[in-house]
């Protein structure tokens, strides 16, 4: 357990300092993917761990690990520790210079890395990091076409959003703002199969089929990269089959396209592995990391470079940069998780938890609610398709549901609060991703949780 400092304050004087952090908030802040007008943001506190508390006295079980990033939990001391040491020791240097949490960083994930990914070019977050991992490819292979699936997200920069498959990008391409070259194609999802398949091996051979087809109708000499989540994260942690990584890796291989392993969500701990492609032992030419490389506590993202891919750039000037590049406070930050996670055996209790508590747990409560098609996922890292009926599949709620039509799913997620549980909720899906640090005892009291709200909408479902 962390130890946690608290002053002393009159819950009068607590309710009085919410009040005015929303007053703030509301008068000032600007949310993002929100109509302003319509959302009441909850002032916190303060968060531990695994949990969070408002201003009010109540205290939340961090189910959604806030977007999938908190991997070592709520201000973990280690982390913290390093971010105040660093900060009194130099706060800010420029990208140019030579500086050593910057290269410790930097050597400690390559050492993590697959292959002969040695090199780490630093950025702000991971849809930089889409950024600048596909300026590399195309730069490095001449083509201009990036091919990405329909069910991803890969950031809300303008190739990142062009790039996205869910309707995130579609107001994104309605103002102007995606690039050009982006090319969707169909990934493998079984359980809402494209290919009529019935088997694990059907799908993976068909989708590598269809992704074959759509690269060379696109023209082979004109795709400079396939971009790939490894496990898909908001769009429904869709695992990939077995083959199917490997089988990319050779397309990419035959035509001489870069394979670009997108691990912003996957990555450092979050599947049980320190990259989720470990899973599948296939070595990307790169990969994008971020928030959870340092559970998000300072602003950071990055590019893990092949030496095939360095080469391209040992000569010739590499046209990107960022004021905050390799940030010290940053960098001190991923030492300091990295060093923590292996010390603290974080990778193993995820992949632990994933094996004996949530696959166990959440199947057995699939089994038990209605309104459960499918359960999928590895570590701490998993999701509930919740669906009308299991015969059908009919997803609970439309695709991209809103309004009335997203009621079911509202009241789900107001059941799981009402219970201490904060849910990650997205379209028809329940995701389940705390702090990869979460004990044992919090992951049932969690799942315990996710069944009772279960019945809220098992009335849906038939």
């Amino acid at each position: 357990m962390y130890v946690l400092v608290m002053t002393e304050i009159s819950s009068d004087d607590l309710k009085a300092a919410g009040a005015q952090v929303f007053a703030d908030d509301r008068a000032h802040v600007f949310h993002s993917w929100s109509a302003q007008g319509a959302i009441t943001p909850l002032p916190i506190a303060g968060a531990e761990g695994s949990y969070f508390w408002d201003y009010e006295g109540n205290r939340y079980l961090d189910f959604s690990s806030q977007l999938v990033n908190t991997n070592i939990g709520h201000q973990h001391p280690k982390v913290v520790a390093a971010i105040q040491e660093q900060a009194g020791k130099l706060c800010t240097i420029a990208p140019s210079f030579a500086n050593d949490v910057r290269g410790e960083a930097a050597r400690l994930i390559a050492e993590l890395a697959p292959g002969d990914l040695n090199y780490v070019f630093f950025t702000n977050g991971g849809a930089e990091a889409v950024e600048n991992a596909v300026r590399m490819a195309r730069l490095h292979t001449g083509r201009t076409k990036v091919l990405s699936t329909y069910r991803s997200y890969h950031g809300s920069t303008s190739t990142a959003i062009s790039l996205t498959g869910d309707p995130r990008r579609w107001a994104n391409d309605a103002v102007g703002q995606s690039t050009g070259g982006a090319v969707h194609f169909f990934g493998p999802h079984l359980y809402r199969s494209h290919f009529h398949a019935t088997t694990e091996a059907e799908e993976c051979e068909r989708a590598l089929l269809h992704l074959e087809q759509t690269i060379q109708y696109e023209g082979p000499a004109t795709v400079a990269a396939i971009i790939l989540e490894t496990i898909v994260g908001t769009a429904g942690v869709l695992m990939p089959p077995a083959g199917y990584l490997a089988g990319v890796r050779a397309l990419c291989d035959k035509y001489g396209i870069v394979y670009i392993a997108d691990e912003v969500m996957a990555g450092f701990a979050r599947s049980g592995a320190w990259f989720a492609v470990d899973h599948w032992g296939v070595t990307p030419d790169l990969i994008t990391f971020a928030k959870g490389s340092n559970s998000g506590y300072v602003p950071v993202g990055g590019v893990i470079i092949s030496e095939k891919i360095r080469e391209t750039f040992k000569d010739r000037v590499y046209p990107g940069g960022l004021t905050y590049s390799g940030h010290p406070l940053a960098c001190a930050s991923i030492v300091a998780t990295i060093n923590a996670m292996k010390e603290e055996g974080v990778i193993e209790n995820a992949a632990r938890l994933g094996e004996e508590v949530f696959g166990p747990a959440l199947r057995e409560i699939a089994a038990k609610h209605a309104s459960v098609g499918e359960v999928r996922g590895v570590g701490a890292f998993w999701a509930l398709d919740l669906v009308r009926s299991k015969e059908t599949r009919e997803m609970l709620v439309p695709y991209n549901a809103s309004g009335a039509d997203a009621a079911p799913m509202n009241e789900l997620a107001a059941a799981m609060k009402a219970r201490g549980v904060w849910p990650f909720v997205n379209f028809n899906r329940l995701h389940v991703v705390p702090p990869c640090t979460i004990s044992e005892a919090d992951a049932r009291k969690g799942l315990a949780a996710l069944d009772e709200a279960l019945d809220v909408v098992d009335v849906y479902a038939n």
